[in-house]
């Protein structure tokens, strides 16, 4: 059940942002942006910038900017996308709580019909009866763990508002700060750009003005620095520092959004365990 109350409504809010900005990726890499003029030239159109293009979206949401517009209908898919972004928000925030006071509400009303039938059929086995439908009552409805834990104390509504609550709205922000953070990636790549120009135009390129004797022994020294730092900084350092950063967004990011640490010892998965219960 908590599949349609928790997981569905989640999956969803991803992927209607997320999801939405992978699919514009993609179809942005597979979009050839060049076309030919009049006069048989080739001329490139500048791509639209996908950032500014999910920013815009939450901004005025239904329009888009001639020059962010990918495919005909964009607005109105982006449009129906924040829709549904928007009821997930609620979704994840009162369904799971109504439907454990639904099924608290259940349990209190069948106790309560039981014992009043017990009561009449049998006076002086009326407590052991009312026990004993009880039990049945409780054994024939269909929980999950969680939902055994919180039968286990006393339901309160309200507790569970607010402990939904704030699990929503850490998921929300979540879904953005951590997804956010891979931008550290993109930010390295560029960083590494600048790095190799810089390797280029100050080991080999400026060798490439002289003449003679000097411009061959300068070409040989020029490119031996080049091919050595390339290797050493750019491939090694560069590259172990980007390998570093996307095992930490993995780790911390990614795997946030399947394990919460709400004091629930791990038991690793074996069948031994599954047959013995």
């Amino acid at each position: 059940m908590f599949i349609w109350l928790e997981f569905l409504p989640q999956i969803l809010f991803m992927e209607s942002v997320f999801g939405y900005l992978i699919f514009c990726i993609m179809y942005k890499w597979s979009v050839n942006w060049w076309e030919l003029d009049a006069a048989g030239n080739h001329i490139h159109n500048s791509p639209p910038n996908l950032l500014n293009m999910l920013i815009y979206m939450f901004l005025t949401p239904g329009n888009v900017d001639p020059q962010d517009q990918l495919y005909p209908g964009q607005g109105t898919v982006q449009l129906v996308l924040i829709l549904i972004a928007l009821v997930c928000v609620p979704w994840m925030w009162f369904a799971k709580p109504y439907y454990l006071k639904v099924q608290h509400e259940k349990n209190q009303y069948g106790a309560i019909a039981l014992s009043e039938e017990s009561a009449i059929e049998s006076g002086t086995a009326a407590v052991a009866a009312t026990e004993a439908a009880t039990r049945a009552v409780q054994s024939h409805q269909e929980y999950s763990p969680e939902e055994d834990e919180e039968e286990e104390e006393e339901f309160e509504f309200t507790e569970e508002m607010i402990h939904q609550t704030i699990h929503t709205i850490e998921f929300c922000l979540n879904c953005i700060s951590n997804t956010a953070s891979y931008l550290r990636l993109w930010a390295l790549s560029l960083a590494h750009a600048q790095l190799s120009s810089v390797l280029w135009d100050m080991t080999l390129k400026i060798w490439f003005n002289f003449t003679g004797a000097i411009a061959v022994v300068g070409l040989v020294i020029g490119f031996s620095m080049w091919f050595v730092l390339t290797i050493g900084i750019l491939l090694c350092m560069e590259g172990l520092s980007a390998f570093l950063h996307a095992l930490r967004l993995h780790w911390v990011e990614f795997d946030g959004k399947f394990y919460m640490g709400d004091g629930i010892k791990f038991e690793p998965f074996a069948f031994t365990t599954v047959l013995a219960d």
